[in-house]
């Protein structure tokens, strides 16, 4: 702790107390952590639940350890520094965040919940403080002391998480849950986040529940029917409440923003959508409408490429007619409430098939779909350059940055189909993590 100097304390919890600390030798700024109570050897301080997660979890959209000293039996660990959380961002807000910033915000949250949970791990005590953020452009998820591996067996204890952010599974004393209590508080961070106040601020678990039932309505028997087996137990009998329709609880939260609350706030865990699936639901997809059509087999690409490249390029102009595929219902279709369909814009720049006359749908997909340009373009660099438009500005939310479309200038792709289709031509970069290294 010498390497350390502590300019002021930060907080103080049931487990620890949190003090801003800088770095002598570099001046950089830190965040310590220091457990109460005593830790005598080192196998007993690396078998902490935050450690062993920390340790195996790095994402830009969660906290980093940077290290854990041990000193006079005293744990502390030492993160990167935050200089506020969600609560303090909302609590301090002169005005209610417009939702571009919103869904920055939850973008952020998902995608580090996705990877927490793609990593084996679920966090059970999400709620605005324990979301890190400098500004609105940069959350990250932290404490992590009452995380859980997926693979570990339950009973797992009811007594986790805020209570007014608890899935109400949790509330029953339902030992045997999982991931899916993390979706559950951030569609309750989410309403708050719209609100600028609690959405089930109940005093102690019975009126939390009544809180739930007041908002959402009364379970349905048939289809939460382990739901009603552990009120049974507990001696717990549902209100009868038919709901509050979630565009007054959330009047500024736009059509696509009250579906994926509606989702995340089911009462059968297994309903809710996982992080990955929340992700892709059209509250993300800025600028396009849900339909995946099916994917060209590779022996017919094939032969659309040999066709194309053994014609003469007046005849590909003039008798060559685009062939719709039919579509496919997508697999997800029932959890993201359609089919992904983005409409194509013909480009008006002299020249096209028929003399321009006619239009029609390119399907693909979500936002890859513009893309694929039609092969009736009139010219292939403009087709590319209106490809990588549409696809750069469909607002990828990464860190609170809108890639710039300037950046990029037409590219010399063939102007025939299979060139344009995903996962041909040249390869794409991954601006996201360039962004974030």
């Amino acid at each position: 702790m010498n390497r350390y100097v502590v300019l002021q304390q930060l907080g103080d919890g049931t487990y620890g107390s949190v003090a801003l600390a800088q770095r002598r030798d570099t001046g950089e700024k830190v965040a310590i952590k220091r457990m109460k109570r005593k830790y005598y050897s080192w196998d007993e301080a690396m078998n902490l639940r935050e450690v062993k997660s920390l340790k195996k979890l790095n994402h830009a959209n969660i906290v980093k350890l940077r290290e854990v000293i041990r000193e006079n039996d005293t744990l502390y660990f030492v993160f990167e520094y935050m200089r506020g959380n969600l609560y303090q961002l909302i609590r301090d807000a002169e005005r209610p965040f417009p939702e571009p910033v919103l869904r920055n915000i939850l973008y952020q949250v998902l995608q580090g919940l996705a990877h927490m949970h793609r990593h084996g791990f679920f966090h059970r005590d999400l709620k605005p403080e324990n979301l890190l953020c400098a500004g609105p452009e940069l959350v990250k998820i932290a404490d992590l002391g009452l995380a859980r591996e997926v693979r570990s067996r339950p009973p797992y204890t009811d007594y986790v998480s805020t209570r007014w952010y608890r899935a109400p599974e949790v509330l029953l004393h339902d030992t045997h849950y999982g991931a899916p209590i993390d979706l559950w508080a951030v569609g309750c961070i989410m309403a708050e986040l719209y609100t600028c106040r609690p959405l089930f601020p109940g005093n102690s678990e019975i009126d939390q529940l009544y809180k739930i039932t007041a908002v959402l309505g009364t379970p349905v028997r048939e289809e939460w029917p382990d739901g009603y087996a552990l009120a049974d137990a507990l001696r717990f009998r549902f209100p009868t409440c038919t709901g509050v329709p979630l565009a007054r609880v959330a009047p500024t939260a736009s059509p696509p923003a009250l579906a994926l609350l509606a989702a995340l706030l089911r009462y059968p865990p297994r309903d809710r959508p996982t992080a990955p699936q929340a992700l892709r639901f059209p509250y993300f997809a800025v600028g396009a409408t849900l339909v995946l059509p099916p994917p060209a087999s590779r022996a017919r690409r094939s032969g659309i490429r040999t066709d194309l490249e053994n014609t003469v390029p007046q005849a590909i102009t003039s008798t060559v007619q685009p062939k719709v595929p039919t579509p496919v219902r997508d697999r997800f279709a029932d959890i993201l409430g359609g089919e992904v369909v983005h409409s194509a814009r013909r480009s008006r720049a002299g020249g096209g098939v028929g003399g321009g006359a006619g239009g029609g749908a390119a399907r693909g997909r979500s936002v890859l779909a513009a893309l694929q340009a039609s092969p009736d373009e009139p010219r292939a660099g403009a087709g590319a350059a209106g490809a990588a438009a549409a696809y750069l500005g469909a607002s990828r939310y990464v860190a609170g940055a809108r890639i710039d479309t300037a950046l990029f200038h037409p590219l010399a792709l063939r102007s025939h189909r299979e060139t344009a289709a995903v996962g041909s031509g040249t390869a794409r970069v991954d601006w996201a993590a360039k962004y974030l290294r």
